[in-house]
């Protein structure tokens, strides 16, 4: 069975929708469809259908969820330590600060699993293509990246388990 990667808060976001979505959405979708009922004739009862549809939803999801945290693999990378006089290289979950090395620009990412990704926030899914260009490299290294709009090179300026 595949393993789904995640970071601690990773898996308690995870937890925190599942709850949520058992001990309120549902019960809610369960009373609109209740309330839907007693108009009577459901053939033509859109409130009925619409209430029908979102509880399949939340069903499909309450589901997804609990598989991934049935095979998830909580990856706690405060608790790794480098071999002596060894560098730390950037593994899953790791904040990685990088220099583009055609502009100077430096942007800091932390690579994690794919329901915790947020682009904005510079938290990016280890599946990404700069995830996977930066993943198992070291402080110094230079990487030329393959992204949508092209390479992009990147030279790995700091590696920080936190």
């Amino acid at each position: 069975m595949d393993q789904t990667p995640m970071t601690p808060r990773g898996a308690e976001l995870l937890r925190t929708r599942l709850d949520r979505l058992k001990n309120v959405e549902r019960p809610r979708i369960v009373a609109a469809i209740a309330e839907a009922r007693s108009h009577g004739d459901l053939s033509e009862n859109a409130e009925y259908d619409a209430a029908k549809e979102e509880q399949g939803i939340t069903e499909a999801t309450i589901k997804d969820i609990e598989g991934k945290l049935a095979t998830a693999n909580v990856i706690d990378v405060t608790k790794l330590r480098p071999a002596d006089g060894k560098p730390l290289k950037v593994v899953f979950g790791a904040t990685v600060t990088v220099v583009d090395l055609d502009t100077d620009k430096r942007i800091t990412y932390k690579i994690v699993g794919e329901d915790e990704a947020d682009f904005e926030n510079n938290l990016i899914s280890y599946r990404t293509p700069i995830a996977k260009g930066l993943l198992g490299k070291f402080k110094g290294d230079e990487v030329d990246i393959e992204i949508p709009r092209g390479t992009v090179a990147y030279e790995v300026a700091e590696v920080e388990y936190k």
